[in-house]
């Protein structure tokens, strides 16, 4: 069986992404239904976001994936730049996340958006500091790429591929260099 939130029936939007959830564990369920408050289908939390990268946030203690892109990591080429035009794009805002489903790392995935109706997955990928991840977006970001971004974002266009040996190669690569450069 599997979780999932699923988004309006006329989205465009992929859920496949869900956690499986095994029927049965051996483990008793620490669930208590006592306290339990059923959620809505598509939840929205709001408020203030703490941003953790270019396209990772978190909104009331839950953590968020946007939707749809992937952005550059930390130690990635450009992932500081990711970040701080997220937190330029938040900043001073109360941000709306719509619950979309729950990714396999265990992260909350929801669509972002501001007050005045920016979504901000469409907004970085315009800025050029995330890149369409049509496997999960059905490509509706992709025509908002800038035209050099599949290149400047080569490890994150790398990962969409499948091509994980070029991650390694890199994390190599910035290991002796940080080697090298201690005395």
């Amino acid at each position: 069986m599997q979780r999932r939130v699923r988004p309006d029936s006329d989205s465009p939007i992929n859920t496949s992404f869900a956690i499986p959830r095994k029927a049965d564990s051996a483990a008793p369920d620490p669930f208590d239904a006592r306290g339990a408050v059923a959620l809505p289908e598509n939840p929205i939390l709001s408020g203030p976001a703490y941003i953790i990268d270019g396209d990772s946030l978190v909104i009331q203690r839950t953590q968020i994936r946007l939707f749809g892109v992937d952005a550059p990591e930390m130690n990635h080429p450009l992932g500081t730049q990711a970040k701080w035009a997220l937190i330029k794009l938040c900043k001073g805002h109360s941000v709306s996340a719509k619950v979309l489903a729950i990714d396999t790392h265990g992260r909350t995935v929801a669509l972002c958006t501001l007050p005045d109706g920016r979504d901000l997955s469409a907004e970085m990928v315009k800025a050029g500091l995330a890149l369409d991840w049509a496997k999960f977006s059905g490509g509706i970001y992709r025509n908002l790429e800038t035209p050099d971004a599949r290149r400047k974002l080569w490890l994150a266009d790398a990962r969409q591929k499948g091509r994980m040996y070029v991650w390694a190669q890199f994390d190599a690569k910035q290991a002796a260099k940080q080697r090298q450069d201690q005395p």
